[in-house]
């Protein structure tokens, strides 16, 4: 079993963009930063201090492949 990297991503470049969904009101804020090497990291845009997701590009494409499909209503 190969061991895994807990360390995460340097998101020290990333480049954070909110969703157009997201709109002007204060509701549910993502951001995403496509821009990292092997990585695709996620945060709440009301909280940029706080936790980050990361997914490999091939499983960020996934997701949005199955939200594009409904997959999750």
């Amino acid at each position: 079993m190969e061991a895994a990297d807990l360390t995460g991503p340097d998101l020290s470049q990333a480049v954070w963009k909110k969703s157009s969904l997201s709109g002007g009101s204060g509701g549910n804020c993502v951001e995403v930063a496509g821009n990292l090497p092997g990585a695709v990291a996620v945060r709440d845009s009301k909280n940029p201090a706080g936790p980050v997701l990361a997914f490999t590009p091939g499983e960020w494409s996934a997701f949005l492949t199955a939200v594009k499909l409904n997959q999750f209503d």
